[in-house]
């Protein structure tokens, strides 16, 4: 249901484009992080979260006993979808006030559906979320700093749709595994929503997701997270943190490297990220070009080498979600193999295997 109708919402407002394309369209194509050549609508997000409102009517319809859960779940995420949709519109609401909306939701979130970290498993950090003081305030950063992850690696066609749609099927298995079966739907829900955007917006870029679809993404992402380790105390976790460190990684690096090494703010707009880099320097056959269509191609084979490096935290998040010390050590070696690839194209020392040539 969530896929069908995020995938049909979307299509409308694609082929609807030319009537709101003033207020939808992404029409700056000079930004260090604009890699699309034509004007693009970004209110993807109103398809995902179209679908989902869909799946909470057709299950309160069918008297089913979780619509509540959704329907909460979806209400929690308002305030974060709102705000980037006005941002999407208007371009007017700052990155400030969109993390205090995603703050909002988190709060929400504590309130309605009790969705609170108490336990992480990580000296020091354990006393400060065993008051309830503390635990809001590591639940409210955790879901605000996934939301804006997930907003930062929304650079390439199909990049950050796909990989959120990966990461809850992850912790739908999870879910599964441990008898959760609600959260496991929901989660489950929420891949078909993804994924019906993506069917647009991978390979051609026909829609991106906006600031409303990244934020909301990454609430929904960290909100189930939560739960699943709020629910299941036989989960360690540090297993959410697994299945997302790919973004969070990528925002945490990025924050590191403008403030220490080029003495800018963290805030400031670059064209140097992970993926931006695998764009300029890996695709060589579209080295040049720059008319709309070769730069379409080359937009979307930016997006696999990154599913590719998802997948590397998503394995063993799967093979050791029960694991605190092994789930450790991976985020351990994730890192190290992030911060060596980094390294070495940036340094224009590229292995050759990643390099694609005609």
């Amino acid at each position: 249901m969530s896929f069908f109708i995020a995938a049909a919402v979307t299509l409308l407002v694609i082929h609807s484009s030319r009537s709101h394309a003033h207020l939808s369209a992404d029409a700056d194509l000079s930004g260090p992080q604009k890699f699309h050549a034509t004007p693009v609508p970004r209110i993807g997000g109103a398809g995902m979260f179209s679908g989902l409102l869909c799946c909470i009517g057709v299950a309160a319809l069918m008297n089913k006993a979780d619509w509540k859960f959704g329907a909460l779940l979806l209400l929690c995420g308002l305030p974060a979808f709102g705000a980037g949709l006005v941002e999407d519109l208007t371009k007017r609401v700052s990155p400030a006030k969109r993390l205090l909306a995603t703050a909002v939701s988190a709060g929400l979130g504590i309130w309605l559906l009790d969705a609170t970290i108490t336990k992480t498993d990580v000296p020091g950090l354990d006393w400060l979320v065993s008051t309830a003081l503390g635990a809001w305030i590591a639940t409210v950063f955790t879901v605000a700093g996934v939301a804006n992850s997930v907003n930062i690696i929304d650079g390439f066609n199909g990049l950050s749709s796909m990989c959120v749609s990966l990461m809850l099927l992850v912790m739908a298995y999870v879910a599964y595994q441990v008898g959760d079966i609600p959260l496991a739907l929901w989660a489950l829900a929420g891949v078909g929503a993804a994924l019906g955007f993506f069917v647009w917006n991978f390979p051609a870029g026909l829609i991106f997701l906006g600031d409303g679809g990244a934020y909301f993404l990454g609430f929904y992402l960290a909100e189930i997270g939560i739960l699943l380790i709020a629910r299941n105390p036989e989960v360690s976790p540090l297993f959410p943190l697994m299945v997302c460190v790919y973004p969070v990684f990528e925002t945490l690096f990025s924050m590191y490297r403008r403030k220490v090494i080029r003495a800018v703010p963290t805030g400031l707009p670059d064209g140097i990220h992970l993926h931006s880099l695998i764009y300029r320097r890996l695709m060589r056959w579209a080295i040049g070009a720059r008319d709309a269509r070769a730069m379409t191609r080359r937009n979307s084979m930016t997006a696999p080498y990154l599913w590719m490096l998802c997948v590397t935290s998503l394995v063993p998040a799967l093979l050791f979600w029960n694991s605190t010390p092994l789930m450790a050590a991976c985020m351990v070696l994730f890192g190290a193999i992030y911060v060596a690839l980094y390294r070495r194209i940036v340094r224009f020392r590229t292995p050759k295997w990643l390099v694609v040539t005609r």
